[in-house]
């Protein structure tokens, strides 16, 4: 019997299944998710994955674009790779049987859409729920894989790097420490390498379209044990999430602005009147920092708690057509998008920022790697290009797992066992509710899609008691899930405010009164923690 140690995959979304799913022909593989393995963050995914397929269409074109939707901090090399990629990538998720939207007259066979700050048509999807089709397909095929191992409702804590035994070597990441939530039990868990795919940290944010598995595991985690993190400032803020009392985290899809949608103003002097052209000349397909501060602007200068999207002159046959599950969604909702405009707002989407990762997700700390929105390639810059996310989800994927399967197999031995020797049971939940409340509705007023120094320091200082206070409850109470997210998220929340701090000007995504200009010149923000593991 084999007593090699697996790799250890924290999260089950596309990144975390691409590296699975290429990985397990080489090593046995173990993956961790803390919810219902439905609810990565990868199946809310509506637009759909970049792929340079067209006869319209070069890798010159698309590195373009990115670039350009990320205002001057894109890494040229990261971007170029991942474009020269992104066939290929389509080829292997059409190989594992993602459903995409047909056309018999397309590449490959495929409908390719637009989104904002495509020059093209590039975009394969699944009608309007590709990430939905593709994870449900991904995971159908780790379910089957002998040398995969899935384990739901398991939550990592820290990342296990002791002290190497001879000194001048490295610390090397040899495992982690994990919650069984059913169990209530932190078991250590050996590991050949560790996979950080833990997605992004939308949850910091009041409004967010992001699932609750969004809170920052992986960034908070692999910061914890001392690795650089990146561009934490630049948190895309979707432009078009429903604005409706039962439904704050449905995403409008940017395809259907792509496919003509347009945005208006409700409810004021003009009533019905676009408003985009006073703020970009590509209108409602400017890229999503763009617009997301013109929708801002305007429910501001109007006292609007929402603005229209407006695609009734679609058609409801175009509309059922393409856009299924918006359609049925709005409609449950009582909103009949075929006949009436829908209600929209901005929320935080996107974490462009990350752990720094070269082009094989191998971070600061030999044996840890991370991939997909926890990761910082310098693919995004300072504003993610739509549908860029998922197809560096499957390049970065593969590429990790190809490296992973070209190293010694390790053998960690003698890891510390988790101490819960000075901490007993908790008396009372609420003061977790309480900080998680309080935190994420500072960030979203001081620290959203337009910021200044004032409101910047103010969080700042109000995020570091509220981290001495959920320090305090984890040094004296065992851990429980949303303890373990709520540290997560403190820690990301810092990090953003920080880095944000150290942008002296205005430059995608981030927004300062205080700096309203964009300098000749920038670089990534990158902060450094010096102060290495903080486990229990």
């Amino acid at each position: 019997m084999s007593t090699e140690a697996p790799v250890v995959i924290v999260g089950a979304g596309l990144a975390g299944l691409s590296v699975a799913l290429t990985l397990a022909e080489h090593r046995p593989v173990v993956v961790l998710a803390k919810r219902p393995f439905e609810e990565a963050a990868t199946a809310w995914a509506q637009g759909g994955i970049v792929g340079v397929l067209g006869a319209d269409d070069s890798i010159d074109s698309h590195v373009h674009d990115t670039q350009d939707a990320g205002a001057g901090l894109v890494d040229e090399r990261t971007a170029r790779f991942i474009a020269e990629r992104s066939a290929r990538a389509v080829e292997w998720l059409v190989a594992q049987g993602v459903p995409f939207t047909a056309d018999p007259e397309g590449p490959l066979g495929l409908h390719l859409t637009r989104e904002g700050g495509h020059s093209v048509r590039r975009i394969a999807h699944a009608a309007d729920a590709t990430g939905r089709a593709i994870h449900e397909t991904l995971l159908a095929q780790a379910r089957r894989h002998p040398r995969i191992t899935l384990r739901e409702r398991w939550m990592a804590l820290d990342l296990i790097a002791p002290p190497p035994a001879h000194s001048g070597e490295p610390r090397r990441c040899q495992g982690l420490y994990a919650l069984d939530i059913d169990r209530q039990r932190v078991e250590t868990l050996p590991a050949a390498a560790v996979v950080l795919a833990t997605g992004g940290a939308g949850k910091v944010y009041r409004y967010t379209s992001n699932p609750e598995t969004a809170t920052g595991d992986g960034i908070a985690m692999a910061w914890r044990a001392g690795c650089r993190v990146a561009n934490m400032e630049f948190v895309q803020f979707h432009p078009t999430c429903l604005y409706h009392p039962q439904e704050r985290s449905f995403l409008i899809t940017e395809a259907l602005r792509g496919e003509g949608g347009h945005l208006k103003l409700p409810g004021v002097a003009g009533e019905g009147a676009r408003f985009m052209a006073a703020h970009d000349v590509r209108l409602e397909l400017a890229p999503r920092d763009i617009v997301a501060r013109a929708i801002d602007f305007e429910m501001k200068k109007h006292g609007l708690d929402h603005v229209w999207l407006d695609a009734t002159h679609l058609g409801e046959a175009f509309l059922r057509e393409h856009f299924p599950t918006i359609h049925a969604r709005c409609l449950a909702l009582g909103i009949d998008i075929a006949r009436q405009p829908i209600p929209v707002v901005p929320a935080a989407h996107y974490t462009c920022g990350g752990v720094v990762t070269d082009l094989a997700g191998r971070s600061d700390l030999p044996g840890l790697y991370a991939v997909g929105e926890n990761a910082c390639t310098g693919l995004h810059g300072a504003n993610r290009l739509a549908s860029n996310s998922l197809l560096e989800c499957v390049v970065l994927g593969h590429a990790c797992a190809a490296h992973i399967a070209a190293q010694p197999a390790a053998a960690p031995a003698g890891l510390p066992a988790w101490d819960e020797s000075q901490v007993h049971d908790a008396d009372e939940q609420v003061v977790i509710a309480h900080n998680w409340d309080e935190l994420r509705g500072l960030m979203w007023n001081y620290v959203g899609i337009v910021r200044s120094t004032k409101r910047l320091e103010r969080a700042l200082r109000r995020i570091e008691l509220l981290r001495g206070e959920v320090d305090d409850y984890y040094a004296h109470f065992r851990v429980s899930r949303d303890l373990l997210e709520l540290r997560n998220l403190i820690d990301c929340a810092s990090l953003i405010v920080r880095s944000a701090l150290a942008r002296h000007e205005s430059r995608g995504l981030h927004y300062s009164r205080d700096h309203p200009h964009t300098q000749p010149a920038s670089l990534p923000t990158v902060l450094v923690n010096d102060r290495g593991i903080r486990a229990r």
